[in-house]
């Protein structure tokens, strides 16, 4: 009853994309950490980029974008397989039911972001990570050999003899299930900083445990700080002003008011996110003040209303009327351009083990993530692990392994105040410009925290899983940086 083929861990784009592609002789798990919707997939606003039915776009000049973007330390390999693969994507997800918006002459509508030198981001209001996530949850639902498992917490996984087995948490207790394969899909590491845009999932599970088996992690430093999270200085999770709106004319203005991005760069507020957020933090400096504000009050209104519909409501539920104020923002931790590396086929060097979405390392974004790669990334390479596994399911033995987990439920709990000491060091040495001194001091630190949590017999709850997690991209964030 424990045993399937595939277990897929996490429920975004990349898994959900990854169980509809796998053949429908296969039996497949869909590990959700909390309810479905709860990923980052669901949350990106801008939309998906890609050459579809585009006359006055090529792959060549995605790819160019995507490397330029990308401080040309993109694999050159992965990289044009996301391009050349986009179109076919793009169209399955179309007629999974996706609702991109379309011009009044019925083409569809694409909207422009930082760093392309094109419209070609596919969107459905701003919310196409929602709408795509919501078509994917259907369709997977209607598989017969796909069982979804929400609000279930993945403790630990290892490799057997003949694959892997999986320790689970959920309201009905621990559950030890099997698998000939396994595909990491569980998203981003936003929760080790102090503010990002992630949801409450992003703690890095999935790369702390591929860690674990052996898996190459790499270029865990090259994370993405998106330069307009919307800043009220109290949550931890902010609010995203998407891209889109810059690419619909919006301003960066400063303390003073004064539009600035031209004393950075010619791209203006176009320019990539790494760029802008860069800009920000030294305009910051140069200001002494970290006020910053997004207008794009001169556009039509009942334009921005229509055309982002989900910011605009958002804001007015926290005081700010994008028609009419200036919206304060300021650099927020955003996405992971490295973690569990992967090859083509999204295969780690671990046989059987596989990764994709954010948590994977494909090498397509280089050291800075083009805007609306990111779905296109997870839809890409969760087919490709999908095809792998389908071409792989012939030759693995007939039996499942099973280990022996013990979850310590009768141990004590972890100390309090782990995870906020980590966020905290976290935002003090790596953020946006890392500072050195303070990463040496950080690193130090974490090594001590991560000697404590191994060192005793702890109750393998949800605050230990993602303590260690957390723990761990630190470490390995931290290593890199000094």
């Amino acid at each position: 009853m424990n045993n399937y083929d595939v277990i897929i861990a996490g429920s975004g784009a990349a898994g959900l994309y990854a169980a509809i592609n796998l053949p429908e002789n296969l039996k497949v798990l869909v590990i959700a950490k909390r309810e479905l919707k709860l990923c980052n997939s669901a949350l990106a606003q801008g939309g998906i980029a890609g050459v579809y039915n585009s006359p006055n776009d090529n792959i060549q000049l995605h790819q160019n974008d995507t490397l330029i973007a990308g401080g040309f330390k993109n694999n050159s390999e992965t990289l044009h397989i996301l391009v050349s693969e986009a179109a076919y994507d793009i169209e399955n997800i179309i007629k999974f039911g996706v609702d991109f918006d379309k011009n009044p002459d019925g083409t569809y509508h694409r909207t422009l972001e930082g760093g392309h030198c094109r419209h070609r981001i596919f969107h459905h209001k701003d919310a196409t990570g929602a709408e795509i996530v919501d078509k994917l949850i259907i369709k997977a639902k209607s598989l017969p050999n796909v069982t979804i498992l929400e609000n279930t917490l993945m403790c630990e996984a290892v490799k057997t003899d003949t694959g892997f087995s999986v320790n689970l948490l959920n309201e009905e207790g621990y559950t030890a299930v099997n698998s000939h394969f396994l595909i990491m899909a569980t998203g981003g590491i936003g929760r080790v900083y102090e503010f990002t845009t992630n949801s409450a999932i992003a703690t890095g599970d999935g790369i702390s445990m591929a860690y674990d088996m052996g898996a190459d992690i790499k270029n865990l430093s090259y994370v993405q700080f998106h330069p307009t999270a919307f800043n009220n200085r109290q949550t931890r999770e902010c609010f995203l002003i998407s891209e889109a709106v810059r690419g619909e004319g919006a301003y960066l203005r400063n303390y003073h008011g004064e539009r600035f991005m031209h004393n950075y760069d010619d791209r203006l507020e176009l320019a990539p996110r790494d760029v802008v957020s860069h800009s920000i933090i030294h305009e910051s400096r140069k200001q002494n003040s970290t006020e910053f504000y997004l207008d794009i009050t001169h556009k039509d209104p009942e334009f921005l209303k229509n055309r982002f519909p989900m910011i605009y409501k958002n804001l007015l539920d926290q005081g700010f009327d994008l028609t009419k104020d200036w919206i304060p923002i300021f650099p927020c931790q955003h996405y992971l351009m490295g973690g569990i590396n992967v090859d083509k086929n999204a295969q780690t060097k671990i046989r059987g083990l596989y990764a994709a979405g954010e948590c994977s390392h494909t090498g397509v974004h280089g050291n800075n993530r083009l805007a609306s790669n990111s779905l296109l990334e997870a839809l890409v390479f969760s087919r490709h692990a999908a095809a792998h596994i389908a071409a792989c399911a012939e030759s693995v033995p007939k039996d499942f392994a099973e280990h022996k987990f013990d979850s310590h439920e009768d141990k004590p709990v972890i100390p309090k105040g782990i995870r906020t000491e980590v966020r905290k060091i976290m935002q003090e040495s790596a953020f946006v410009i890392p500072d050195k001194e303070a990463a040496v001091r950080g690193f130090e630190r974490v090594k001590e925290l991560r000697k404590l949590i191994h060192s005793e017999d702890y109750c393998v709850n949800r605050d230990y899983v993602e303590a260690n997690s957390l723990i761990t991209i630190a470490y390995l964030i931290l290593r890199e940086i000094i």
